[in-house]
């Protein structure tokens, strides 16, 4: 199909000092998990999103020095050659498809607490960057940068240049954001120096100006030069001579730059979860920074629909539109858009599974985009499959993972046909996407509907409850379950493991409240899930008037959501709600009218009034139509292989269920021999010569 003319502007090149993009379609930094230690899963990562149309694709943080060592959470280096080899592989991956490559140098300063290089953190007072999340939290406390210290971190950051240069970068960052070295400079909250580099606005920019200076000379021009700057804090603080510190600070560097990437300066805001946030959240803050530049401006805001891309550069927000998350979900939405196929998008559902992953220290995954990290590994293309098969196969259940393989499936050839009970296709989603925020979630479900509805090859068939006498008289060659899994009505004890059922009346699981059960209150919402369930259930009851008391076996509420960017949005909710917290407690018993609790550790009890209680705890996989289909005769009827997947298999996140039933279809109708995984490996310094030096 051919291209929407009112689109034509996302596909005009942008300049960018001595670069130009082919198009405004841009990949900012944003972390992979990959790293050094996983070179070519990394260059096919990012070489993907060139292939489907991104016109910048960049790198995560990337140190310029060993005393900004983000361990054991993944970043990248530019030490040594041995690292310069190993983005020469992503910039290659990237020059293929025609887009520029961007390195993101980075400092943590304060942030970088070094566990492995045990270098002392540096930061300009000796002000630490205090952390809630645990993974963050250290004893080491940083020490006050001086004249050499500062001398040296310039020269840190040239030396990075040349060798990003040598790996093949054409854009190169200096970051003063989200709390790291450069950014601790600009703020008055780490900044309380004396010197040339403290003090008054003009003095904090120094350092900011002299790491531009020094990557553009270190170059000689060749490279583009970014700053990537936060402006939450700068943009709230007010100035003598602007509008905001932010306004003074951007006026100050309206030239020194050749592109400015703007951002939040907290993660909860930068990346928040679409639970809270609206496409397009942060303009708000950075709209003012093309009123005091003519350099091009880059930003984000989980954008997926082109409109809004649009809209963004008519109205003079931004020249090009930042994609991380939106990036991941669909590599190929430039191209989509391009080919007129804007309906195909992928879209990000602003889960922010992405971002759990770096917090785990893995590979990015995906809940839209089961491929993701998966390009080099595993061979895994999110648009190309292949035709290899022919055979019928019959997929039971239509929730997140039956969907997924269905349209994997049939995209791969087979004849499918895809059974779901109830009268809507969607599984869970029919019920998750419907509590307070999570409606962006049901693009899960839409995006599979609308690709299945339109394919020849696959029959759907709703309100359609399949038994074992129905699956072995249905014809098919393979069988898929992708039945789902329950919640279970069972309380936990001290140690957080099941502890039965309480025989009292009124006790609930979200799949009751699914079904339509009326909730009498006060309510009590019990979680030791710790996901994202609990809190949201307690959100939709406080919504309909009840009064909600919230216990958890953690110490906060929605206690992983530290993982996704969400926990401080709940807690900011709960209390809005006027939802009451309990923390670090168990239900120790209930009768209908009051709550039992103990405290986890110290077995204190405590008790509040209820006249019901949901429990969000255990869940459990609906595999017995998988069980007993084992026990019959698979052969007899034609069946040459049973498979189980998604929440039946294993229950988890709404990711792992996409997975699973991805992985599936992948390898329906393979031998083990067919199924190879690559195993990845980082470059020894050692084996890596350092290059030749020119004659004096």
């Amino acid at each position: 199909m051919p291209r929407n003319p009112r689109y034509d502007i996302l596909f005009e090149p942008v300049r960018i000092g001595p670069k130009t993009a082919p198009n405004r379609f841009y990949q900012v930094p944003h972390a992979s998990g990959m790293t050094n230690a996983a070179p070519h899963a990394r260059a096919a990562f990012r070489g993907m999103k060139a292939e489907g149309g991104w016109g910048v694709v960049c790198t995560g943080a990337c140190s310029v020095h060993p005393s900004s060592d983000d361990s054991p959470f993944p970043f990248a280096s530019l030490w040594d050659e041995a690292d310069v080899r190993a983005h020469a592989l992503m910039t290659g991956a990237v020059h293929a498809h025609g887009a520029l490559a961007g390195v993101e140098l980075w400092h943590g300063g304060a942030a970088s607490v070094n566990r492995t290089t045990r270098h002392a953190p540096l930061s300009p007072s000796g002000v630490p960057w205090m952390a809630t999340h645990v993974g963050f939290m250290s004893s080491a406390r940083p020490r006050v940068m001086d004249a050499a210290d500062i001398r040296d971190l310039i020269r840190w950051h040239a030396e990075a240049a040349v060798r990003a240069e040598r790996a093949g970068f054409d854009i190169l960052y200096v970051y003063a954001g989200m709390g790291y070295l450069p950014y601790q400079f600009l703020l008055s909250d780490y900044n309380h120096r004396t010197d040339a580099y403290g003090g008054s606005v003009r003095n904090r920019v120094r350092l900011t100006e002299e790491l531009i200076d020094a990557v553009r000379e270190a170059t000689h021009g060749r490279a583009a030069v970014a700053l990537r700057i936060s402006l939450q804090e700068l943009r709230a603080r007010p100035s003598e001579v602007a509008e905001s510190e932010g306004h003074e600070v951007i006026s100050l560097l309206r030239e020194a730059p050749d592109l400015f990437d703007v951002k939040m300066d907290y993660s909860a805001t930068d990346c928040a979860p679409s639970r809270y946030a609206p496409e397009g959240s942060h303009e708000p803050v950075v709209d003012f920074v093309k009123t005091l530049t003519d350099r091009p401006v880059v930003g984000v805001g989980r954008f997926t629909s082109p409109d809004t891309m649009v809209s963004m550069v008519r109205r003079g927000i931004l020249d090009l539109v930042g994609g991380a998350r939106p990036s991941i979900a669909d590599p190929f939405l430039p191209r989509k858009i391009a080919e007129g196929r804007e309906a195909e998008i992928r879209e990000c559902i602003g889960c922010n599974m992405c971002i759990s992953s770096w917090h785990d220290g893995v590979w990015v995954r995906c809940t839209q985009n089961p491929t993701a990290g998966e390009e080099w590994r595993r061979g895994w293309h999110p648009e190309v499959v292949g035709r290899d098969g022919a055979d019928r196969v019959l997929v039971v259940g239509g929730g997140p993972a039956g969907l997924e393989a269905a349209l994997t499936l049939a995209r791969r050839g087979f004849d499918v046909a895809l059974a779901e009970a109830a009268r809507e296709f969607g599984g869970r989603l029919r019920f998750e996407a419907a509590l307070p925020g999570l409606r962006a979630w049901g693009r899960v479900a839409d995006y599979r509907l609308g690709q299945l509805r339109q394919m020849a090859n696959v029959a759907l068939y709703p309100e359609s409850p399949m038994g074992a006498e129905d699956v072995l008289a249905f014809g098919a060659r393979h069988v898929v379950i992708a039945t789902g899994a329950e919640w279970l009505p069972v309380l936990c004890g001290a140690n957080e493991l099941p502890a039965g059922q309480t025989g009292a009346p009124r006790v609930h699981t979200p799949d009751d409240i699914a079904a339509g059960a009326v909730i009498a209150g006060p309510v009590a919402v019990f979680d030791y899930d710790n996901n994202y369930m609990g809190s949201a259930v307690a959100e939709s009851l406080a919504g309909k008037g009840l009064e909600v008391t919230y216990v958890t076996t953690a110490g906060a509420a929605d206690a992983w959501g530290v993982m996704t960017n969400e926990q401080s949005l709940v807690h900011q909710s709960f209390a809005r709600l006027g939802i009451a917290q309990r923390t670090l407690e168990i239900v120790t018993g209930f009768d209908g009218e009051t709550l039992r609790l103990a405290q986890i550790f110290s077995g204190e009890a405590r008790s509040v009034p209820a006249r019901s209680l949901v429990i969000v705890g255990q869940r459990r996989g609906r595999s017995a139509l998988h069980d007993g289909l084992r026990l019959a005769d698979l052969k007899g009827a034609g069946i040459d292989r049973l498979h189980l997947t998604g929440d039946a298999n294993a229950p988890g996140a709404i990711a792992h269920a996409v997975y699973q039933g991805h992985r599936t279809a992948r390898e329906v109708g393979l031998a083990a021999a067919d199924l190879r995984v690559l195993r990845d490996a980082p470059f020894a310094p050692r084996d890596v010569p350092a290059p030749a030096r020119a004659a004096e």
